[in-house]
């Protein structure tokens, strides 16, 4: 509960808020608003549910914007640390939140990390050795691949859920933004901490490809 009092008065559209917590029993309980479309991992990963390019784009936007706020909008910036889509909620207008800062480290001037909690979902640490890595030996990394396919594969490893058609027109997803998107999130995940883009420059990015989708340029 310590991290979750420390964070409980930001305030942004994108984050999801804490209306109250209890620490009076031994679990202790949270209070949270409740969202309708529940996370956005049951929409990625679900037959049941479908979610259009547009829709994908506009939540990036939403969790770049709340990433954007935690890292540069507060006096201690916060690094969530356990972003995924199970910590991402989305509202009854598909807007999207970003909630459980169960291992969120808050960063001061004074010390680097004020604490480093280890309890959350396993995921990406750079740099280092990773249980992944065997999966690229040699010369091909995943950042190769990638980038080999974006070239002239890009339509063999998207989701096949973004190539539908709505009334018989024109696929949703269109090249020129799956390139954007697929070159934006190489920046972003560059293996050296240092090399990667800022929050910054990924929400000002997020936005022109938004904007270009929603003008039909």
């Amino acid at each position: 509960m310590g991290t979750y009092s420390n964070i409980r008065n930001v305030r942004h559209t994108n984050l999801v808020k804490l209306i109250c917590s209890c620490s009076e029993t031994e679990l202790g309980a949270l209070v949270l608003p409740y969202m309708p479309n529940g996370s956005l991992e049951k929409w990625l990963y679900s037959e049941n549910y479908c979610l259009n390019l547009f829709q994908r784009v506009s939540i990036m936007v939403d969790v770049a914007s709340a990433l954007e706020y935690l890292h540069h909008g507060l006096p201690d910036p916060v690094v969530h640390c356990d972003l995924n889509p199970s910590n991402v909620l989305l509202d009854n207008d598909m807007v999207a939140h970003v909630g459980d800062f169960g291992i969120a480290k808050i960063l001061t001037h004074k010390r680097p990390a004020t604490r480093s909690i280890t309890l959350g979902t396993l995921g990406y640490v750079a740099p280092g050795k990773k249980p992944t890595d065997d999966m690229f030996s040699g010369e091909l990394t995943l950042r190769q691949w990638v980038t080999s396919s974006i070239s002239n594969k890009i339509m063999e490893v998207i989701d096949r859920k973004l190539l539908k058609t709505e009334d018989g027109g024109h696929a949703i997803a269109t090249n020129c933004n799956l390139l954007a998107i697929f070159k934006l999130g190489l920046e972003c995940s560059r293996e050296l901490p240092e090399e990667r883009i800022d929050i910054k420059e990924v929400v000002i990015k997020l936005d022109q490809i938004k904007w270009q989708m929603t003008n039909g340029n």
